[in-house]
């Protein structure tokens, strides 16, 4: 199974100077946890409810104003919609990351994949083993 046949092809997409309550708002609305940040075309972050959460709030950067960009985790890790899905759901448990952004091969965004999305199409016993090796606390 590829990328393509479980991924979910409309994708959020925000530019950097998008407030933290409007990108809060977006995510409500479309019962979302993650919105790309893209500027000039090409994605430069994504930010997520939890980095709403962990890095505006809880850190106290918070305040009237709060740009995407002081928020968004800027480390992007993608694939491609061509790549195997099993392959993609090791990487995504090795660098546990949640959600992963898709790819053509040139390079456009295509699609956005989730943890859920790849364990939802694998066997009850994986998927369990996925969702726990995925939440696991990082290592440091």
């Amino acid at each position: 199974m590829l990328i393509r046949d479980v991924m979910t092809e409309n994708v959020m997409t925000v530019n950097p100077e998008a407030s933290i309550f409007d990108i809060a708002r977006l995510m409500r609305d479309e019962d979302i946890g993650a919105v790309l940040v893209a500027e000039n075309d090409r994605l430069i972050g994504m930010i997520t409810d939890r980095d709403i959460v962990v890095r505006a709030l809880a850190d106290r950067h918070f305040k009237f104003g709060t740009r995407a960009r002081a928020v968004m985790s800027e480390r992007m890790l993608y694939c491609f919609a061509d790549q195997n899905a099993d392959d993609v759901l090791d990487n995504m448990l090795e660098m546990q990351v949640r959600r992963m952004p898709v790819v053509d091969r040139d390079k456009r965004l295509v699609g956005m994949v989730s943890i859920g999305d790849l364990s939802s199409r694998a066997p009850l016993p994986t998927a369990g083993d996925s969702v726990n090796r995925i939440s696991r606390p990082a290592r440091h």
